[in-house]
């Protein structure tokens, strides 16, 4: 499938929003304050694609990730599984890592812990 379909978002500030993305590229998300971006990209792809991620992990692993609630939409096609990274500002700690500081460390540790044999 070539792009991502998207069909009656309806998550907070969308109002039964129909769309198709192209899959495999670079799709960047604007408009004036309050007009849905995050509500698109956060609460309704995002959220819909973290929820496929987890049913794909075993049940021991899913008890350790938090999941989102699945988003107000009639339909999205299209969309693989899912991890994002929020904006925020970053904790000045000479320790962190790249994965810690994404907090993408968390997802790694149940997915080596679920691959990994005794």
């Amino acid at each position: 499938m070539a792009e991502l379909t998207i069909v009656g978002a309806r998550q907070h500030n969308l109002k039964g929003i129909d769309l198709s993305l192209p899959r495999d590229a670079l799709v960047v998300i604007t408009g004036p304050s309050g007009s849905g971006k995050s509500s698109l990209a956060f609460d309704t792809i995002y959220a819909e694609g973290q929820r496929r991620y987890v049913e794909s992990l075993s049940a021991y692993a899913r008890q350790f990730l938090e999941q989102l609630a699945k988003p107000h939409v009639e339909a999205i096609e299209g969309l693989s599984p899912a991890i994002a990274i929020e904006q925020r500002a970053l904790a000045k700690n000479p320790r962190s890592t790249i994965a810690t500081a994404t907090e993408i460390y968390d997802y790694l540790r149940v997915l080596y812990s679920s691959c990994g044999q005794p």
